[in-house]
């Protein structure tokens, strides 16, 4: 029988493998790397920067949005996506520093 504190963990190791898999696609580690530079963006400076199709951006920012990863701010007719936590990002640079890369 599992303790609550065994449950506990299991529900945080479901949560990071939601959220490694939420991230794991090339285009979406490039658009968490450009939100970390920036700050925030909007959507026609994302796909300019990436040389992608607007509706394939698009796609990215919803899904990592419903995700809990990305959020948004409006202003008139444009919005403004922003990383909610800073450590996605750094999960993605520890990843890049580590041996698996190199």
């Amino acid at each position: 029988m599992a303790t609550e504190t065994n449950m506990e963990e299991e529900k945080r190791i479901d949560k990071a493998a939601y959220v490694l898999k939420a991230v794991a696609h090339p285009l979406r580690i490039k658009i968490i790397q450009m939100l970390n530079d920036n700050k925030e963006l909007n959507v026609s400076t994302i796909y300019k920067n990436l040389n992608a199709e607007q509706s394939l951006i698009s796609h990215h920012l919803i899904n990592m949005r419903d995700k809990g990863i990305l959020d948004i701010r409006r202003s008139g007719k444009n919005i403004y996506y922003f990383l909610v936590d800073s450590a996605v990002s750094e999960v993605i640079s520890c990843i890049y520093k580590s041996k698996v890369l190199n």
